[in-house]
């Protein structure tokens, strides 16, 4: 592991998509998903996966200047066609807007086809959280998981994230994919060396495996076994089929350079003061959360968490103290900075 400062790999990484052709302010919204991730703890949505985007920014399938189009523009309801833009411009812009209709209409909802994977979703719910309103953002991905019951790779993770504002305290906020751990929490393990748990996933022959390359070329496993492949697929029903985009083994990932993402977004942002006054909602947000964390521990168990809080924790921490990142992820960086012409900081 490595320690670098968040200002010093943000820079870096909006430097190398500025030199891959992305405009100066959305290369700076890439690095700064990617950068949150790591600074939350999810390093397997972090700066890991910016030489993926990269080289399918290089192959030409995922567009450096993002130029979503609406399709359809009624009232609270609008369709973007992403044009196979930069996942996390497109998502952000969609956040946008669906915050801006909300405010208009109560609710915002936008539906978001032909996008790329655009990192940690929690990132765009947040946004949602810190303006007053409730967000919502679910995502298709490409094939991880198998109907329950079979063997094949069908389904996607296929995450999903709702964020709320909580007074006092960090926002509540839930990002979670479909299956019992994101894939990228498998590539993370491949990339340090280290076995997965047993439970993650099973081989190409329906073994149970703790290889983390063996995982990734088999079926990972869904959370609460058919329910989680239940959900899933729903999600790709709101993200997918609704936009008219790609759906089930039709999208590719992000770690895939040379084909086209197809992956669809639904977003949508409620605005609280809407259904009553928003303070009155914080406060019972601080009640729900003071009577959570009053509740005794079980065996083991420290302290009791809200969902976003550990995020907001790790944030502060790491912004204080620095971020352990794998050297392989910066190796990575760094060799992406020498095949675009963009040197790494003097100083990590």
């Amino acid at each position: 592991m490595v320690q670098v400062r968040a200002d010093a790999l943000r820079g870096h990484v909006a430097a190398l998509f500025a030199a891959a052709g992305v405009p100066q302010e959305d290369a700076a919204l890439v690095a700064d998903t990617l950068v949150r991730a790591d600074l939350w703890g999810h390093s397997s949505h972090g700066v890991m996966r910016a030489p993926w985007y990269l080289d399918r920014l290089r192959t030409g399938v995922m567009t450096p200047v993002t130029a979503p189009e609406t399709v359809v523009d009624a009232g609270a309801i609008c369709v973007i066609d992403g044009r196979d833009g930069v996942g996390q411009v497109i998502a952000h812009r969609a956040m946008t807007d669906a915050i801006r209709r909300a405010r208009q209409h109560g609710v915002g909802i936008i539906s978001v086809r032909l996008s790329n994977h655009h990192g940690a979703l929690g990132y765009f719910t947040r946004m949602a959280a810190e303006q007053g309103c409730i967000g919502f953002l679910a995502a298709n991905g490409s094939p991880a998981m198998a109907p329950w019951g079979g063997r094949k790779q069908m389904i996607g993770t296929n995450p999903w994230s709702i964020a709320a504002p909580a007074g006092r305290h960090a926002p509540m906020m839930l990002d979670i994919a479909n299956t019992v751990v994101a894939r990228g929490k498998i590539f993370l393990a491949r990339q340090k060396g280290q076995p997965i748990p047993l439970g993650w996933a099973i081989d190409a022959e329906g073994r149970p495996t703790t290889d983390p390359i063996a995982a990734l070329s088999g079926v990972i496993l869904p959370m609460a076994e058919h329910k989680g492949y239940a959900i899933s697929l729903m999600m790709d029903v709101l993200s997918g089929v609704l936009s008219g985009s790609s759906v089930m083994t039709e999208v590719n990932g992000p770690y895939v350079a040379d084909k086209r993402s197809g992956s669809g977004h639904f977003v949508m942002a409620l605005d609280i003061a809407r259904f009553g006054p928003l303070d009155a909602f914080e406060r019972r947000i601080e009640g729900m959360i003071a009577e959570i964390k009053a509740v005794p521990r079980a065996e083991g168990f420290d302290e009791v968490f809200y969902p976003g809080e550990i995020e907001a924790r790790n944030e502060a921490r790491h912004l204080r103290e620095g971020l352990d990142l794998p050297r392989k992820s910066l190796d990575g960086l760094l060799a992406a900075g020498a095949r675009h012409g963009v040197a790494g900081p003097e100083s990590w």
